[in-house]
């Protein structure tokens, strides 16, 4: 089954027999079959026709809306899963005096070792001190959340950790042109935060899928806390993956020479704007009404980024519950699995991904 993305600005859609069609300028069409179709992306401005929007519906293709650099604005839902007993295990887990603050730890220290291990790599490359001080750093931040029962202290040191990691991300990158003058959002302000948002965005909305098959309730999480149509869950789940797929990717597609500076564009715009990119990792911050400088994407450089996070998604990594290599999008379906059998008792820990 495949997963498309559209993000031809002034297309439309169209329904042609029991095929969608992607028009543009008359002349330059793609054909989408229905049956073949497991999820759909509908990046920026495109018109739907309503036979084409009952097609999808027919076929319950999931079918998500964003803008161009990461702005959710809905999806098609279809019925819920039948499975009321699981949603009531996970509501019962909340007020547990144990579980939550045990799912923000394991989730935290294994975002944590991920970061460590990033900066290591990049240490024996670089050598410099100050990336050799940020691991020291990262490596006491894991030691001591091991042993935190506080969800806010928990919280705590997950975004001091980030901080920290952050600091030194930007010696990751060759090219002159990739610039990160620290992790910017909502929106980014130069061309690695640009791609770092696009990235945790497709990143959380595979995740969130994967939830919902299997019939978890996405707004019932333990680290993030609980707020009116917050997906807490999928926020939870997408943090084990931010390091070995998104940070990892965006300095391939810069170190690489896939990404180009004609790639990115600047804009002006304040965060009423239709594109501004309010990203899964701002989940837990107060909307702010600002007006700034930003750098985005533009359509060819959507096109990369979203070519290679699909390859990136298709590569193997090695699954060490199953002694076998799966593909990264098999795998984060099966960690989500993972998660359900902790949820309803079949297993004891949630053991998240933490690279080697």
């Amino acid at each position: 089954m495949k997963i498309i993305y559209l993000t031809s600005d002034g297309a439309k859609l169209v329904k042609k027999d029991n095929t969608l069609v992607l028009e543009k300028d008359n002349w330059n069409k793609h054909t989408i079959f229905p049956h073949q179709t497991e999820q759909i992306y509908i990046i920026g401005n495109i018109n739907i026709t309503t036979p084409a929007l009952k097609l999808l519906m027919r076929h319950k293709i999931d079918t998500v809306f964003i803008g161009k650099n990461g702005k959710f604005y809905g999806k098609l839902t279809f019925t819920p899963s039948k499975n009321v007993f699981l949603r009531v295990k996970q509501y019962k887990l909340l007020d547990d005096k144990i579980f939550p603050a045990y799912v923000a730890r394991t989730i935290v220290k294994a975002k944590i070792k991920n970061q460590i291990t990033f900066l290591r790599k990049l240490f024996r490359k670089k050598n410099l001190p100050d990336i050799k001080k940020a691991v020291k750093k990262l490596e006491n931040y894991a030691i001591a959340v091991q042993n935190q029962t506080d969800i806010g202290k928990i919280r705590g040191f997950e975004g001091i950790a980030s901080k920290t990691y952050f600091s030194v991300f930007n010696y990751s990158f060759i090219p002159d042109f990739a610039v990160f003058n620290g992790r910017s959002k909502n929106p980014p302000e130069d061309n690695v935060n640009a791609v770092l948002s696009f990235l945790y965005t497709l990143l959380y909305f595979r995740v969130d899928t994967y939830i919902e098959a299997e019939g978890l309730d996405s707004q019932v999480g333990y680290l993030h806390s609980l707020d009116y149509g917050r997906k807490s869950l999928a926020f939870d789940l997408v943090e084990e993956y931010r390091t070995p797929i998104a940070e990892a990717l965006t300095v391939a597609l810069f170190n690489l020479n896939i990404l180009k500076k004609d790639d990115f564009r600047e804009v002006n715009f304040s965060s009423k704007d239709d594109e501004f990119p309010l990203e899964p990792d701002s989940a837990n911050e107060p909307e702010v009404i600002i007006s700034k400088r930003a750098v985005l994407l533009n359509n060819d450089g959507l096109r990369k980024v979203i070519t290679q996070f699909e390859k990136r998604l298709s590569s193997e990594y090695f699954y060490l519950p199953e002694n076998r290599k799966l593909f990264y999008k098999e795998l984060i379906h099966h960690q989500v699995r993972h998660f359900k059998r902790v949820i309803i008792g079949e297993e004891k820990e949630y053991k998240p991904l933490i690279i080697k």
